[in-house]
């Protein structure tokens, strides 16, 4: 197989018919139809299945597919970074982040980037941390904030702050300013679905007391769970920063965990064993730079730098 086939492939599969990907490539369609017959025949299985919608990848044309567009996009990058090497850095990075994150983290970093490296294209796309972690295991973004390490061993982590979590009350409640997490025992709560990553740290703690949390709703969306707990569903528990604006303007209230409290790490993340372009290299840097810069003037409220017992305490 050559560029070109690879190229081929995928505008097939995008226009998901043979006609429409020659019109696009402006090659004839006997000759498209060749070189798929000849891809094919070198790795000795179907890619595609035909039908009279149109085509569509086999099990062994959705693994061609994933490989080509990383051979495609590094092919593009060398290419790329071989022409600038006296210049700017340039060209895409891809980044994922929680909405929670990207609330803090991509004005700056946008303002920041467009200063310093103008000829950079950040391309930022927001999502529930388990897909940010899968795509960045696909190798589907370059760049990834996360509140866990991967258990991918071919991804490099680095914890770069920790964040406190606290519960949450509506206006009216009669509650502590500080209190053990065990006084939630058999109390209601809102709480996100087992999927979210704040609530496996929630039940792997309230385990670890010897209850498991009541659940009164599960919903997956830290604006409605306020709603919620406003509205009196239940309290909750959620990262202090995330309830500021709330606890400020007295439509909801909050009691700290008592000591050692209870913290999640918000972690760096890039995948090893691709190559790195200097746009990337670059990103990576300044984007380590923009959280630790959060952090130290409190712009990202109750964080603290890691601490040597670990990102993970309760009480």
């Amino acid at each position: 197989m050559d560029i070109r086939q690879l190229r081929y492939f995928l505008e097939i599969v995008a226009q998901g018919s043979l006609t429409r990907a020659a019109e696009s490539l402006h090659v004839a369609q006997p000759a498209l139809s060749l070189h798929l017959k000849n891809m094919e025949e070198q790795l000795g299985t179907r890619l595609l299945t035909r039908s009279r919608s149109g085509v569509t990848p086999t099990e062994a044309g959705e693994l061609l597919l994933q490989r080509a567009r990383a051979i495609l996009e590094d092919l593009a990058r060398t290419e790329d970074d071989i022409r600038n090497l006296e210049t700017d850095p340039s060209g895409i990075v891809r980044i994922g982040l929680p909405g929670t994150i990207s609330a803090m983290v991509s004005l700056p970093l946008i303002l920041a980037a467009r200063e310093r490296f103008p000829r950079i294209t950040l391309n930022i796309t927001e999502a529930m941390s388990g897909f940010v972690g899968d795509w960045l295991s696909e190798g589907k973004i370059d760049l990834a904030v996360l509140y866990s390490r991967s258990k991918d061993a071919r991804i490099r982590s680095e914890l770069l702050l920790e964040e406190e979590l606290v519960v949450l009350w509506p206006a009216d409640a009669e509650r502590p300013l500080e209190m053990n997490m065990a006084a939630l025992d058999n109390v209601p709560m809102v709480l996100p679905s087992g999927a979210h990553g704040l609530r496996v740290l929630i039940d792997r703690t309230f385990q670890a007391l010897g209850f498991a949390p009541e659940i009164a709703m599960e919903i997956d969306s830290f604006n409605n769970i306020k709603r919620l707990v406003a509205a009196g569903f239940g309290p909750s528990i959620l990262p202090l920063y995330a309830v500021t604006e709330e606890v400020a303007a007295g439509s909801l209230r909050v009691s700290r965990i008592a000591a050692p409290g209870l913290w999640r790490g918000a972690h760096l993340m890039s995948p090893g064993g691709r190559p790195v372009t200097r746009a990337l290299e670059a990103v990576h840097a300044l984007l380590r730079e923009v959280i630790l810069d959060l952090r130290d003037k409190g712009a990202w409220a109750a964080s603290r730098p890691p601490q040597v017992s670990g990102t993970e305490t309760v009480s």
